[in-house]
């Protein structure tokens, strides 16, 4: 980068603090047509591995572009930057250099653009003085038409909760593409959230010790989590596709603050958005939708002419503050007239009005096979009894839970002996998460009338357990289905149960199954990934668990698999 470029920079930069804009760590561009193949001027008989303590990574592929990113141990290191086409560098395809920063924590992310469709391509970064060379990174190309991708699907990585065998499990799978729907790491500290006695004797408590509020803390906590080896290896041989959701910053942000922010105690919650976000652009980057406003993540990846990859920000640009169920119980017990009415407000939103009309732009104009929403939380319309949501953790939860089930089922059989009593007991309904799209049915209705016939594909995350919910409209149209991951390493619902027994699992399971329409698929206790491969007639996704994290030596199964066309 030219001493020009770098003062304009820092010029914009000053601007955008002082006008409380958000300053993103910008990607270096790469656009060097691709001429004759040369050879490596690297002597790597002389560079040992090194340095480069955080790995190599690579993000966004297109057809004619990706992004390479590392970090060096220190600052004002020139680094030489190669990508090949075969893993011994003998036809080097393109090569740069460029100098680190203190400014983004010696981060580099190179943008590679007016690259050939379809490639393989190997990449590795080298510090000529300290004798340094970094681990061999591999990423593609897309495809400008494709018969099929597959992507792996995860998210929920909490350090403190376990090992990283999932991010193991999916380095050494088929996968082409790695997406992350968040909750890259958590911004507690050493033994809060996720740190049990279980886990204690894996010595993965949180770094810095305090929960992160400053860019040096964020900045801390990243290099923690890129230090593990599995995660390393992921990023080393997938390119990801990430979203950030609320742990990057604080839990259950909306646009401005968070349930976890305490701006007496914690100073500005803009500041602290600001911190997390710089660092997360550093160690995260991404391609920019919009060049002259380097904050907006959502954006879209068109993947071979198959796949219309929709990345969705539902958690930071506008969406407005939750509701919460405590506010609506008086002495009568649930208001659900006012619920409903705050949850049906029109000026409620989960996208906010300019990401929203981009959305149904994209929607109604692409004419790709598959249109997914890759983002944070559940999409699909889960209700559940009130009596339920009032039992839950009782003594008599069990039996309450049973009760619900059987006048479930006998309503679904036509039972003539039913009462208006238990059909009001099952039909009195709350949503189950209000911090999901059921707390912004608004948007998500707008969302589904806008398809016109078209159907969605919706990839979330968030609640570290794994679901598939038929999408239906209000109208009871079907528009879709969504894919729900389990998390890599953060609690399920087993946490908030209880218990970890199989059996009381399994029919908690069951009950959830039966008790919401349009739930098919629902695990409540483990943890791994998805693997979603998509054709030109149809979609399977598998759920894939490993058997623990607690022990580096894993197993991984598939435990449910479903076909959509």
């Amino acid at each position: 980068m030219s001493t020009k470029n770098t003062t304009r920079r820092k010029f914009i930069e000053r601007t955008l603090l002082a006008s409380g804009a958000i300053i993103l760590a910008p990607n270096f561009i790469s656009c060097k047509k691709d001429e004759d193949l040369t050879v490596s001027e690297l002597d790597t008989t002389q560079l040992t591995i090194k340095n480069f303590n955080e790995g190599v990574a690579s993000f966004d592929p297109s057809s004619s572009s990706v992004l390479l990113w590392t970090r060096y141990a220190s600052a004002d290191a020139e680094i030489i930057w190669e990508v090949a086409i075969d893993p011994s560098f003998s036809s080097i395809l393109r090569s740069g250099k460029i100098t680190t920063e203190t400014s983004r924590d010696h981060t580099i992310a190179i943008e590679l653009t007016a690259l050939n469709e379809n490639l393989k391509l190997y990449y590795r970064f080298a510090n000529i003085a300290d004798n340094a060379l970094s681990a061999t990174g591999e990423t593609i190309t897309l495809p400008e038409e494709a018969s099929s991708v597959k992507l792996a699907v995860c998210s929920c990585s909490n350090y403190q909760a376990g090992l990283f065998n999932t991010y193991d499990a999916m380095a050494n799978s088929n996968a082409d593409i790695i997406v992350h729907l968040g909750d890259y790491f958590y911004e507690y500290g050493a033994g809060g959230y996720g740190s049990t006695a279980e886990n204690a004797s894996l010595n993965r408590q949180h770094k810095p010790a305090n929960e992160i509020i400053t860019l040096e803390d964020y900045r801390t906590r990243y290099k923690q989590y890129r230090s593990d080896t599995d995660l390393q290896l992921a990023h080393q041989k997938k390119p990801f596709i990430c979203v950030w959701d609320d742990h990057e910053i604080a839990n259950d942000t909306y646009k401005n603050g968070a349930k976890n922010h305490d701006e007496t105690t914690e100073g500005s919650f803009e500041i602290r958005k600001q911190n997390a976000l710089q660092s997360y652009s550093e160690y995260l980057p991404f391609s920019r939708q919009d060049k002259d406003n380097n904050s907006i993540i959502y954006r879209t990846i068109n993947i071979g002419n198959l796949v219309n990859m929709i990345m969705l920000d539902t958690r930071l640009i506008g969406r407005d503050k939750q509701l919460s169920l405590a506010n609506y119980f008086d002495a009568t017990g649930l208001n659900t007239v006012a619920l409903e009415n705050d949850l049906n407000d029109p000026s409620r939103s989960i996208l906010g009005t300019t990401q929203k009309e981009w959305l149904l732009s994209e929607l109604t104009s692409n004419t790709n096979q598959w249109q997914v929403l890759g983002q944070q939380v559940l999409m699909g319309q889960m209700d559940i009894p009130i009596a339920m949501l009032t039992a839950f953790g009782s003594e008599n939860f069990a039996e309450i839970l049973t009760e619900l089930v059987t006048i479930k089922v006998r309503m679904q059989n036509n039972d003539p002996t039913l009462t208006d009593a238990e059909k009001t007991k099952v039909l009195t309904t709350v949503p189950y998460n209000l911090d999901a799209w059921d707390g912004y049915p608004v948007d998500r209705e707008q969302i589904y009338q806008a398809l016109n016939g078209k159907k969605i594909v919706t990839l979330a995350g968030d609640t570290h357990n794994a679901w598939n919910n038929t999408l239906y409209a209000a109208d009871g149209t079907e528009v879709g289905i969504e894919l729900a991951t389990s998390s890599i390493s953060s609690p399920g619902f087993e946490t908030y149960l209880g218990t970890t027994d199989a059996a009381f699992i399994t029919g908690f399971q069951q009950a959830l199954t039966t008790l919401i329409d349009g739930l098919r698929y629902f695990d409540a206790s483990k943890r791994g990934y998805m693997m979603t491969t998509f054709t030109k007639t149809e979609i399977t996704s598998e759920w894939i668990y490993v058997d623990t994290i607690l022990s580096s030596s894993y197993e991984t199964s598939i435990g449910h698999t479903i076909t959509y066309s």
